[in-house]
């Protein structure tokens, strides 16, 4: 039987917000704190759907991993570019400047996983919700598909610290010296006899920050962003971000934020999954925000403590993959929070794993009440299915090159090789 549960609103600051000058989670304490908020309470971003229900958790079965080898399983090969190290490794020595907001030096460390969290084991580090160029960079570097053959690649990467070289620039008032690193890298790239045998269409960036932060524009109000994705070279590119542009980016594919769980096994993955899968979920759903500062924001959070939150500066967060990764099923009031963003790890059908709200249409429509209209069964499906998706939208540690599954970085390289030979075979 169904017991209508109580509402439960929780805030929290959000890691990092543009003008608002407050620190990021930076202690292990604060993040423990926030994983258990997160996490281990299984309260979610936005409105996350969470029943208690009373079926046996029987239901949901273990997903099965099977070991990998070490070597590559797919048909694709990845080239990575030994850029100058300007254009990487020598940003991180300023680690303490690389963001305006946030001392970066301690997310960093361990090829950008950050520190260690020893009291919730081995696979759990205080990652950065912006650091993905790290660890991606980490994981081709280890990649079995990786090539030291150029010529011969399927994939040629470039490894631009691109995201976390903006971040330090915000406040650059110059645009031109803004610009200036990347700028130089694209003039660098296009030398290289490899670009010129497709024009770069078979190269590709990958970015921790959201594409808003490198498509300054004259049509918007200057918020620290540069040019480097409307120059037209990069145009020939496809690039990796955690958030691209819905309906513009042609050349942009949505990756996962990276979240905190960074297993090196399949035990690990199977471990965590089965106790996503057994886990009592008290609150009907939860509501992860932050006081905001500012006229609109605040009367945003005024609405969204009475009923729901639209999308403020961005359509994506980091949250909505702490939040999958504790099994919660997801609740969305734009397309473009997800569907339009992930799909090469999100099902095709959003309505197996997710639940879609249109408040544009209806500003009067009762949460709750909808939520309690979803069959039982129905819950148990979309919960059965966000848990199997977590492997996809995890990050496997870089260090490992057995881990068992397909993590984020095996689902994007095969996506992209896929998508890149397509465009390249001949007619």
């Amino acid at each position: 039987m169904w017991r209508k549960n109580h509402l439960k609103i929780i805030t929290k600051e959000k890691d990092e917000e543009k003008g608002s000058g407050k620190k990021a989670f930076t202690s292990v304490k604060d993040i423990q704190l926030h994983l258990k908020v997160v996490v281990l309470l299984t309260t979610c971003f936005m409105i996350w759907f969470l029943f208690l229900l009373g079926f046996s958790p029987k239901r949901i079965q273990r997903q099965l991993l099977s070991t990998t080898a070490a070597e590559c399983r797919d048909n694709f090969s990845v080239y990575v570019y030994k850029l100058p190290t300007k254009y990487n490794f020598d940003l991180l020595r300023d680690c303490s400047n690389l963001n305006i907001y946030t001392d970066m030096c301690p997310h960093i460390t361990n090829n950008g996983l950050g520190k260690t969290l020893p009291e919730m084991g081995s696979s759990w580090f205080t990652t950065h919700q912006l650091i993905a160029e790290l660890i991606i960079h980490a994981r081709i570097q280890n990649h079995p598909c990786r090539t030291e053959d150029a010529d011969k690649s399927t994939l040629l990467y470039v490894p631009f610290y691109g995201g976390l070289h903006v971040s330090s620039k915000f406040r650059e008032p110059n645009y031109t010296v803004r610009d200036a690193l990347a700028v130089e890298l694209v003039e660098y790239i296009q030398e290289s006899k490899w670009w010129k045998k497709n024009s770069g269409r078979d190269h590709f960036m990958a970015f921790g920050r959201t594409v808003w932060d490198f498509t300054r524009s004259d049509e918007v109000a200057d918020f620290g962003a540069n040019k480097l994705l409307n120059m037209s070279p990069v145009q020939n590119m496809s690039v990796l971000l955690v958030e691209r542009h819905p309906w513009e980016g042609h050349n942009q594919y949505g990756i996962p934020y990276p979240s905190y769980f960074h297993p090196s096994t399949s035990s690990e993955m199977v471990e965590w999954q089965n106790k996503m899968s057994y886990m009592d979920r008290i609150h009907l759903f939860s509501f992860v925000g932050a006081p905001r500062t500012g006229k609109k924001k605040v009367i945003t959070r005024d609405r969204v403590i009475k009923q729901c939150e639209k999308s403020s500066d961005s359509y994506t967060r980091r949250s909505t993959f702490d939040s999958m990764l504790a099994g919660c099923i997801p609740v969305f009031f734009s397309n473009h929070t997800a569907y339009s963003q992930y799909q090469w790890f999100l099902p095709s059908d959003p309505t197996t794993y997710s639940v879609y709200i249109d408040i544009e249409r209806n500003h009067t429509i009762s949460i709750e009440e909808e939520l309690l209209k979803i069959p039982k069964e129905e819950v148990e499906r979309k919960r059965r299915t966000v848990i199997q998706l977590i492997p996809k939208l995890t990050y496997a540690h870089p260090n490992s090159t057995s881990y068992g599954f397909r993590d984020a970085v095996d689902i994007a390289l095969k996506a992209l090789s896929d998508h890149v030979s397509s465009f390249l075979k001949p007619s």
